[in-house]
């Protein structure tokens, strides 16, 4: 520490003594020394005045926070191991430092054009106001609707994540989601791939006229099991394989009508319910096998809900909407050795766009001539 001095050459500063201070560390409590001037003017540049905690400290606790432990469990972790009591209070101080950043996350500018939009939505218990005259809080089911892209160079995007209100996953909810997106700079998808919800692909194509809908299989067969016996499971699943493993379109017409004559006495709304999906089943039998693997299934998106519901399950509810979403922007946020991320390049992207271009060209000049014949 430099000497002040006056103009008659006397030091006007003196060193003081050190004064002792308790900080909070990644390895626990430590007491450090703070040296002192008689003016009180000296800065530490290491750990500031009225800092109580180093910067490894927060992040240990934020980390804790994302593999999904609670802030008792973190309370409760933290003094068995590095014999450190801290509050409740203290640990959701802390993990709020992330809000700005999850604030300008949320905000960002998106690209202009994804070739590849995937939507899903999970469901987390969250504490509302139930509006009523004595302000009671109720615990409700809430959807959580997320989208993930795949950018222009092949990489996974989490694009953004909206609490919805009760009342389960709705294609109106999705709308207002969908025109989110477009209004932060979405201008066009090539292809959008979602689960089997009513009136989703209306709710696409509202958004993005040209874009293509494309129904994933793999809960397409889920809800097909829901309409049989479990005794015809394993024939109806081989019968279904040899459906969405077809070369061609055709080839999967002929397949359907093999299935449909089987199976229409027996179980006519499971027949009926393929039948209203076929348009949006259909899609990605007109690329390769390399891009049938991208497109076929919302798997990408589903790793990434696997993840979320990992964080939340020692979770009974969630006192906010705010603090749902905190959770799991850091879960989406952690990345971990060897374990699947959610953003990542797709292998063999640059094959995949070239294909999914050209074949995106031909459908899309179909499209515009249908609608100037309609006109």
């Amino acid at each position: 520490m430099r000497r002040a001095t006056r103009s008659d050459g006397r030091c006007a500063n003196l060193r003081n003594g050190t004064s002792t201070k308790t900080v909070r560390t990644e390895v626990g409590e430590i007491t450090i020394d703070v040296p002192r001037d008689r003016l009180g003017a000296f800065e530490p540049q290491i750990v500031a005045k009225h800092q109580r905690r180093l910067a490894g400290f927060d992040e240990a606790v934020i980390s804790l926070y994302a593999k999904g432990m609670t802030t008792g469990d973190i309370v409760a972790h933290l003094e068995e191991v590095y014999d450190t009591e801290i509050s409740r209070d203290l640990v959701s101080r802390v993990t709020d430092q992330v809000l700005v950043d999850m604030r300008e996350w949320q905000a960002r500018p998106l690209d202009p054009v994804y070739p590849v939009i995937l939507i899903d939505a999970i469901v987390l218990k969250v504490r509302a106001n139930a509006g009523s005259a004595s302000g009671a809080a109720t615990v409700g089911n809430r959807p959580v609707y997320v989208a993930m892209g795949i950018i222009l160079d092949g990489e996974r995007d989490i694009l953004d994540m909206w609490v919805g209100p009760t009342g389960g996953e709705g294609a109106k909810q999705w709308l207002n989601m969908l025109t989110e997106l477009k209004n932060r700079g979405i201008l066009d998808a090539c292809i959008v791939c979602c689960d089997g919800l009513r009136g989703l692909p209306d709710a696409i194509t509202a958004t993005w006229p040209m874009a293509s809908v494309q129904t994933c299989v793999v809960h397409l067969v889920r809800n097909t099991l829901r309409y049989a016996s479990k005794k015809y499971w394993p024939t109806i699943i081989k019968q279904l394989r040899s459906i969405y493993t077809a070369p061609t379109v055709e080839a999967a017409e002929v397949a359907f009508e093999d299935f449909a004559e089987q199976w229409q006495p027996i179980y006519p709304a499971m027949i009926e319910m393929w039948r209203r999906s076929w348009p949006e089943f259909t899609p990605f039998l007109a690329f390769p096998v390399e891009v049938r693997k991208i497109i076929y299934t919302t798997n990408a998106i589903e790793s990434l809900n696997a993840r979320f519901r990992a964080a939340t399950r020692r979770r009974g509810h969630f006192p906010d909407e705010q603090s749902a979403l905190k959770v799991l922007y850091l879960a989406a946020r952690q990345r971990e050795k060897n374990r699947p991320n959610p953003s990542g390049r797709i292998s063999g992207w640059k094959s995949v766009l070239n294909v999914l271009s050209k074949t995106q060209a031909s459908a899309r000049d179909r499209r515009s001539v249908h609608k100037r014949c309609v006109r």
